[in-house]
């Protein structure tokens, strides 16, 4: 099971799941009639023709339930959860089960990427159940949509103290029969309960420097001093948590945030749950010491930690962080791009049935790929045992310490990775996510600056087209869509947490291209938010105010495995009111912002993002203008002076002079005239602005950028 709240246990291996398998059961009266197969979700598309009789989530579903008088069973999942097979294929697939779910049932399959609002809501619910939550996820709703009874998976027969999936289906139609007012009864407290934590947050101001000082020493407590990371296993990649520290340790000075941070991110690196052959990360590991990983490789992961490793390798140009990022750019661009532009979704745990099975070595597949010498050399540099790190004797790629040859590395890792793409590949799920987009955008285009690549910016910007042509405005003119698929835009709306990643993504391309378009639009989404998701007590709902009403209207600034809308939609204020000048979208941020000051008291671990952005309102942020002529030497030097910058939460425009008559210009560029007809940096905090810089090095003291970014001597530039 995909685990929120426990530790995942090691699957079972119960016959085979083809993900994208569709085979056709048959009944008397012919073929199965489906609801779901115009769905743009992979997943859903994977149950489109099981003996099953799903509907998607809908009115129409509700309606079918309230005439037949029959409880709603609800399924929760995603693509590339293997757990979800694992009950597809034992359960959905099953024709006496199916049958019975037909029967007593009206079916729902929802795929938590497309409809996050849905899965919040019932993970709340199941959690308060249970006391865990997970996917699949298996919730049991009245005609009203109130759950009554939750699980995650359940086994085809009584198994590990849990009952069959058969005997809850039977208890539950028997309870919905014979004792409807429990049933009733049991839903409306659940009702009331989940509503009752949907209060006042509060107004606190946002963080301030003891509010940040205090978080990261509360982080320290919960520090694994051995492997890194927080808390015990499963270890997921506490992203958020680490780019705060990246800031700390650049603000501040912090040794106590610099180690924390390195020492996680070396861990990682260095441990299963990246892919030593390919780059990229896992979703988490289910161990304490990174070395075994869940396999599957999620979109937003790689995006967050792509971001991460990169300003790791500004504040302090550590080379594990540099070949991190630009394998991981590599693998984005190689495996995770659709033929549209845009950026897949995930990729499977599973190949052959089996999680892992392509990303696992033995010592004997070593050898047989590079000769006994290499593949005993390649043994002991990956720590490939006889024993297995794994199963089945198998071994994950770990790198404890870098080869002494790389070029002996760079042939045997050529080599491994030819033969792998001989296997079996884990299914990829196609479904583009615009928030996931969003972050993979800003991450593209920041590294890119950041390396001088001009492959990963163009990548970006040819995700910002797609997500921008087909998202934006598909349902309604200005709005999102949450998700796409073949380039056809779903029927979902977007969540906030769509526009704050969206708008963070178009942000940052405007600050690495210059195209002002892309600020443009991100200030419409950012008016979106504030508009229609504020909730009147200086935070947001994850809906619209016009979006399907559901039993609650979620909320919650809490980060999970990516940041909350309320965090990321407060750092696109900042970044755009430092751009533009409007001051009233810092306000909005510095409101948003003060449930984070409380998580710095109690749980910062929950609240990585928006202390992030603390961090950068305490820092100004910096204001960075560079005018000159576009790709000229003395611009491109100084761009690249402040992309270096280490000030947290830095902005950057770059456009010709004021006096270049080249009309209209962004806020921070105009009244900025070239110095002596050259370039000229303009550094400023609040729109109050130093002495124009036209010097690499004055530049690179007043942003505070690493001296690694500075020209050499002698070279007489970059």
């Amino acid at each position: 099971m995909e685990l929120i709240g426990r530790k995942r246990r090691r699957p079972e291996r119960i016959g085979l799941w083809v993900p994208f398998a569709r085979p056709a059961p048959l009944r008397e009266n012919g073929l199965v009639s489906n609801r779901l197969e115009s769905s743009t979700s992979p997943y859903l598309l994977q149950h489109a023709e099981n003996p099953v009789e799903w509907w998607p989530w809908s009115d129409e579903a509700f309606d079918e339930a309230r005439r037949r008088d029959v409880p709603i069973f609800l399924s929760i999942g995603y693509s590339a959860c293997h757990w979800c097979h694992v009950m597809a294929h034992e359960s959905f697939e099953n024709e006496a089960t199916a049958a019975y779910l037909n029967e007593h049932y009206v079916s729902i399959k929802v795929d938590r990427e497309e409809r996050p609002d849905v899965d919040a809501i019932y993970m709340d619910a199941t959690i308060a159940m249970t006391g865990h939550g997970g996917w699949p996820m298996s919730v049991f709703l009245d005609l009203d949509a109130r759950p009554f009874y939750a699980g995650t998976y359940f086994p085809p027969e009584p198994r590990h103290q849990m009952p069959s999936f058969g005997q809850i289906l039977q208890s539950i139609s028997t309870a919905w029969t014979d004792r409807r007012s429990e049933v009733e009864s049991t839903a409306t407290r659940m009702i009331e309960a989940l509503r009752s934590r949907s209060g006042p947050v509060g107004d606190a101001p946002p963080p301030d420097d003891e509010a940040l000082t205090a978080a990261v020493a509360l982080l320290e407590g919960d520090f694994d001093t051995r492997w890194g990371g927080f808390g015990s296993a499963p270890k997921f990649p506490p992203s958020m948590l680490l780019e705060f520290l990246l800031r700390e340790a650049a603000r501040t000075r912090s040794l106590e945030a610099i180690t924390m941070a390195e020492w996680t991110l070396t861990a990682m690196a260095r441990g299963g749950i990246y892919d030593q052959l390919g780059g990229g990360f896992a979703r988490y590991s289910v161990d304490a010491e990174w070395v075994v990983p869940h396999f599957e490789k999620m979109l937003y992961d790689n995006a967050l930690l792509l971001r991460d490793y990169a300003h790791w390798w500004r504040l302090t140009r550590s080379l594990l962080a540099e070949r991190v990022v630009r394998e991981t750019a590599e693998f984005l661009l190689r495996e995770m791009r659709t033929p549209e532009g845009a950026f897949a979704s995930a990729l499977d745990a599973d190949s052959e049935g089996e999680e892992g099975r392509f990303y696992s070595w033995t010592p004997k597949q070593l050898i047989e790929v590079l000769g006994p010498v290499d593949g005993d050399w390649a043994a002991g540099l990956f720590t490939v045992t006889a024993e297995g790190t794994f199963e089945h004797g198998a071994s994950t790629l770990q790198l404890p310490h870098d080869p002494e040859d790389w070029d002996r590395w760079a042939r045997v890792r050529a080599a491994l990775m030819a033969a792998r793409d001989l296997r079996v590949r884990p299914g990829r799920d196609e479904k583009v996510v615009a928030e996931w987009n969003g972050l993979v955008i800003a991450a593209l285009a920041d590294a890119g600056a950041i390396f001088d690549e001009p492959d990963w910016v163009a990548a970006a910007v040819a995700a910002g087209e797609v997500i921008t042509g087909v998202h934006l405005g598909a349902s309604r003119p200005g709005r999102l869509s949450r998700t796409s698929r073949d380039g056809h835009a779903g029927r979902n709306d977007g969540v906030l947490s769509d526009y704050g990643g969206v708008a963070e993504g178009l942000l940052t391309l405007f600050q690495v291209t210059g195209d002002a378009r892309w600020l443009e639009i991100a200030g419409q989404l950012i008016d979106v938010a504030v508009e229609h998701f504020a909730d009147g007590d200086g935070g947001f709902f994850d809906t619209a105010d016009d979006a399907q009403v559901l039993v609650r209207r979620p909320r919650d600034p809490a980060d999970s495995a990516e940041p909350s809308g309320w965090f990321s939609v407060a750092n696109a204020c900042v970044s755009y009111s430092a751009i533009t000048g409007e001051m009233s979208y810092r306000a909005v941020a510095e409101r948003a912002l003060g449930v984070a000051t409380l998580a710095a008291q109690r749980s910062p671990r929950a609240a990585g993002s928006g202390l992030s952005t603390a961090s950068a309102l305490l820092s100004g942020p910096l204001e960075i203008a560079i005018v000159g002529e576009q790709g000229a030497a003395d611009t491109m030097l100084l761009r690249r002076i402040a992309f270096g910058s280490t000030s947290p939460g830095a902005v950057v425009a770059i456009g010709p002079g004021a006096d270049s008559g080249s009309g209209e210009q962004v806020p921070l560029l105009r009244d900025r005239p070239l110095v002596g007809g050259g370039a000229a940096a303009y550094v400023c905090r609040g729109f109050v602005c130093q002495r124009p810089e036209t010097s690499a090095e004055g530049l690179a003291q007043l942003v505070q950028t690493h001296p690694a970014f500075l020209p050499h001597k002698g070279t007489g530039g970059e």
